[in-house]
């Protein structure tokens, strides 16, 4: 058996900054002034507009993602972005509750969102409020992770087993990462929490069957291989890149 040691959930979340830039959230209000909450971000736009990163921070990002990657059509930009939002909120809320034995309250409402900076400047938590472990799943999966999809389906043409696949995806990555990190500074502790909680997590609605057990593989892809230059990702369900469908590129 591996003894816990947990350090403390701090008002400013300083003890995440040393897992890496994909766990470390921001506390506060950031230097360029207030942000949409995650709840703004999923609710119905109040007007549309390209440039305005505030009318409709989804749309806003998912058109900057598109632009970078250069993606062929919107719902391969809209998987790409919703897989890096899932691997935050993982990330924070895993990194957390394996090495300090519970994690910062991720309310949409508290949590608020950059769509035009990057990790890890694009979360900032409006306070800080400690939760059990035990909440992991209905705080990431059913309070921040449902509502994202939905708002994404509503807007783009992406599949829900498509999007479960990235939040699983971003979930094992999160596992990994955390293992790294236990492995080079003599943590196995934070490792194996993190592991056993995922487990669970694993088993819940939406995610449960989105990995194969034994190989961790996704039994969905992400669309990355369309993205010019892309390919398939270290997990994917394909080996290789699959060839377009007749009269697609």
């Amino acid at each position: 058996m591996v003894l816990l040691l947990f350090v403390d959930l701090d008002p400013q979340l300083t003890a995440l900054d040393a897992l890496g830039g994909f766990f470390v959230l921001r506390v506060g209000v950031p230097p360029r002034g207030p942000l949409p909450t995650l709840a703004d971000a999923c609710a119905e736009p109040r007007f549309r507009g390209p440039e305005e990163v505030y009318a409709d921070p989804m749309t806003f990002r998912v058109r900057k993602v598109a632009k970078s990657i250069r993606a062929p059509e919107s719902r391969v930009a809209a998987s790409v972005a919703q897989q890096g939002l899932a691997a935050r909120f993982w990330s924070v809320a895993l990194g957390a509750a394996a090495l300090c034995g519970q994690f910062p309250d991720l309310d949409p409402e508290l949590l608020r969102w950059d769509p035009d900076a990057g990790v890890p400047d694009d979360l900032w938590l409006s306070e800080v409020r400690a939760r059990p472990v035990e909440d992991l799943d209905a705080v990431v999966r059913g309070g921040l992770l449902v509502p994202l999809s939905a708002a994404l389906r509503s807007r783009h043409r992406v599949s829900p087993a498509l999007l479960w696949g990235n939040a699983g995806s971003a979930l094992a990555g999160a596992v990994r990462g955390l293992d790294r990190w236990a492995l080079t500074h003599g943590r196995p502790d934070v490792g194996e929490r993190a592991r056993t909680l995922a487990g669970r997590l694993f088993d819940r609605p939406d995610l449960s069957g989105t990995l194969d057990p034994r190989t961790l593989r996704r039994r969905s892809c992400c669309l990355y291989y369309r993205v010019p230059g892309g390919g398939v990702c270290g997990d994917c369900c394909f080996h290789r890149p699959p060839r377009s469908a007749p009269g697609r590129t």
